[in-house]
């Protein structure tokens, strides 16, 4: 099993799904209720990344960000985790900076909608990712896909809910079904799919709430995180079943 390293606390909300799905994961796949994962988590204060994207300091949050995976990285890690999508703005400054893999966020939620046979996702993500070009300009350059974002109005609706309700641990019935009226629109517009593009916002909605595919970007990046942790173990218990089936 190899360590992974979870730059998290953005919001400590998801983070903990983060955790207990990692945890979920690595159990089910060992089979062994007592499996857990080998993990470090290192969370930073929220409240200091928001004033930095606020005020459009991202030099000065990647260098806190670089600072952490640097710390991971020393601590043995195998990999690390941006627990958050809209900090994959700087997904390419941290990987610079450490000489482990960095498992981007877009890349394993591109490559599902994908593989699914999805083309035209809706993102439901914060303003920064909705509105900045490196997370469909990756899902676009990447994995060909056409994603589309709610308009203006809605954007900043879908915003100013994460970061004023589900960050602060509010869950609220009427912005859930803020939510869905949002999702059932873009679908209206041509939308196949959505795309969970704030690792909170499954906080909030559901798949069940849908009749049409949905992608929640925390938990394909959590099991991602296993997969790469895993594979060696898994492909090694794999081989020596099959030496014992031979004798």
């Amino acid at each position: 099993m190899k360590r992974i390293g979870l730059i998290g606390g953005m919001s400590w909300e998801s983070t903990a799904v983060y955790y207990r799905h990692i945890n979920e994961e690595v159990r089910r796949r060992m089979g062994d209720g007592l499996a857990s994962a080998d993990l470090c988590l290192r969370s930073v204060n929220f409240a200091e990344i928001v004033a930095l994207q606020k005020a459009g300091r991202w030099d000065l949050a990647a260098e806190h960000l670089i600072a952490v995976a640097r710390e991971l990285e020393a601590c043995g890690c195998a990999m690390v985790l941006i627990c958050t999508n809209t900090m994959h703005i700087l997904a390419e400054d941290v990987q610079a900076a450490i000489s482990i893999p960095l498992i981007h966020i877009a890349d394993v939620t591109g490559r599902a909608v994908q593989q699914a046979g999805m083309h035209r996702p809706l993102l439901m993500a914060t303003r920064y990712t909705m509105e900045k070009p490196f997370y469909v300009d990756f899902l676009r350059a990447h994995f060909a896909l056409e994603p589309i974002v709610p308009a203006e109005a809605d954007r900043q609706t879908v915003h100013d809910v994460i970061f004023d309700e589900i960050c602060c641990g509010v869950i609220s019935p009427a912005s859930h079904d803020r939510y869905v009226e949002i999702v059932a629109k873009a679908r209206r517009e041509g939308a196949d799919c959505v795309i969970f593009g704030c690792t909170e916002i499954g906080l909030l909605i559901a798949p069940e709430d849908f009749d049409f595919p949905t992608f929640d970007s925390t938990l394909l990046h959590a099991e991602a995180a296993v997969q790469f942790s895993l594979e060696e173990d898994l492909s090694a218990e794999g081989k020596e079943s099959r030496r014992l089936a031979m004798h």
